[in-house]
């Protein structure tokens, strides 16, 4: 129970910054990572099968 609530507090609240909001939950949810390149981040597994399935549902 007291891990759930330390993830909570590394998460920016969305209405302070919603830019960092956004990029703390694509973090915490493992979706992509930050490479060694500056300005380019690494799909994760997860967020490439997120992203096939948007570009099906948009291919339709």
């Amino acid at each position: 129970m007291s891990d759930n609530k330390i993830l909570v507090k590394e998460i920016t609240n969305m209405d302070v910054d919603f830019t960092q909001w956004y990029t703390d939950i694509v973090k915490k949810a493992e979706l992509c990572d930050y490479s060694f390149v500056k300005g380019c981040m690494i799909i994760e597994p997860y967020g490439f099968a997120i992203w096939e399935n948007i570009q099906q549902i948009l291919d339709k």
